[in-house]
C-alpha cells in the first residue's frame, strides 16, 4: 500500500517505520493505526518478530492491513 505526503500528496520511499518524500525533501515517522477503528495500535516485539495490538476491542491486526499514518518526524 502507497502512502503519501501530507504536505505535497508524492508516495513516500519507506525504510521500515520511516517515510522520506523525494519531492519536498521532508520525513515522516509511519505510525501504525488500527484499519477498523483508525486508533494507534500497540507493537509488540519478540524473537524478531513484530505484531500489532488493538487496544479498542480489534485484537492482533495482521501487518497487511496495518494503516500507516505520516507523523512529522527528523
Amino acid at each position: 500500500m502507497d502512502i503519501h505526503c501530507p504536505d505535497c500528496q508524492t508516495i513516500l520511499e519507506q525504510d521500515g517505520l520511516q517515510g522520506h518524500c523525494p519531492a519536498c525533501g521532508h520525513h515522516f515517522t509511519l505510525a501504525p493505526h488500527c484499519p477498523e477503528c483508525h486508533q494507534s495500535l500497540e507493537v509488540l516485539k519478540a524473537c524478531g518478530a513484530v505484531d500489532y495490538f488493538c487496544q479498542h476491542g480489534h485484537g492482533m491486526i495482521s501487518r497487511k492491513r496495518v494503516e500507516f499514518v505520516p507523523q512529522p518526524g527528523t
